[in-house]
């Protein structure tokens, strides 16, 4: 089993499959309006620049899980992320990443790639494991998204390589998207 065996809703809620990206390298995010990580996606939009050329694409899925820092609806949360960061990668409709209600999509990440841990010398490294922790004390032991903007790095074949917490350094990042493609 691998990424392109799941289909996700797009932003007009019908089934997109991920075999539409199949030969490409993909990062994908959960992803916030109003959280103190969402200029990430000026970061993001970055990365998207940078590689796309090259057979890269991101995938991004808001979520509300996370404290309520997603609460508008689809088409006002791509009005924000176009207009307020100049995004143009792939929006797809808002999802749950935990949960009874989680997309199976991340039930196959989280299985894939467990917490790799929050970075404490970022900016908000130690804010946000106070903050997991406080509702998790056994948080570092469980594959749960922890917050938004968690990333999955996915090879050309559809394996996921690499999972990046939302204090991860985008200069791993980048590097680990110039290994796979």
């Amino acid at each position: 089993m691998n990424i392109y065996d799941f289909s996700v809703n797009g932003m007009d809620g019908k089934k997109v499959d991920l075999s539409a990206f199949s030969g490409k390298a993909l990062l994908i995010v959960n992803t916030a309006t109003r959280c103190g990580f969402t200029p990430q996606y000026t970061e993001l939009e970055k990365l998207y620049e940078s590689y796309r050329d090259r057979g890269f694409e991101i995938l991004d899925f808001p979520s509300n899980q996370f404290r309520e820092q997603a609460p508008e609806d689809i088409d006002e949360i791509d009005r924000i992320c176009r207009v307020d960061y100049g995004t143009e990668f792939p929006r797809f409709d808002k999802i749950e990443v935990n949960g009874a209600e989680e997309d199976p999509l991340y039930t196959f990440l989280k299985a894939e790639k467990s917490f790799a841990g929050f970075d404490p010398s970022h900016a908000l490294g130690k804010k946000i494991a106070s903050i997991v922790q406080e509702a998790d004390p056994d948080y570092e032991k469980n594959s749960d998204i922890k917050w938004n903007f968690t990333k999955f790095l996915v090879d050309r074949k559809g394996n996921v390589v690499r999972r990046f917490e939302p204090t991860h350094s985008f200069d791993d990042i980048s590097k680990a998207i110039e290994a796979v493609l």
